[in-house]
């Protein structure tokens, strides 16, 4: 079994900042990829960004060029720092990482913490 412990969600006005942080912690583990998805008040949950473990990122469209995503191999840690926020990018944000196993992968989730962009 993964957990996954995010932090770093929060209030924030438009324009501003934020960076969130997920840390993975269990038994023996390999992790391919850890990656943050959201999902906004009644809209389907959406990739942010992932990151594998040899440092290859995929963004959203809507993302690039204001979010950057990166990760501590050593920590088993990622982090997402979040710039020019827009009230529209409020949501939860999970973290997600897609785990090595004896016959494939998978998946884990973390709880969520809450982004809200607004003044």
């Amino acid at each position: 079994q993964v957990q996954l412990v995010e932090s770093g969600g929060g209030l924030v006005q438009p324009g501003g900042s934020l960076r969130l942080s997920c840390a993975a912690s269990g038994s023996s583990f390999s992790i391919n990829t850890m990656g943050w998805y959201r999902r906004a008040p009644g809209k389907l949950r959406e990739l942010v960004a992932t990151i594998t473990r040899s440092g290859s990122t995929r963004y959203a469209e809507s993302v690039k060029g204001r979010f950057t995503i990166s990760g501590d191999n050593a920590k088993n840690t990622v982090y997402l720092q979040m710039n020019s926020l827009k009230p529209e990018e409020t949501a939860i944000y999970y973290c997600y990482t897609n785990i090595a196993t004896m016959i494939g992968s998978r998946d884990y989730w973390g709880q969520g913490t809450q982004v809200t962009v607004s003044s």
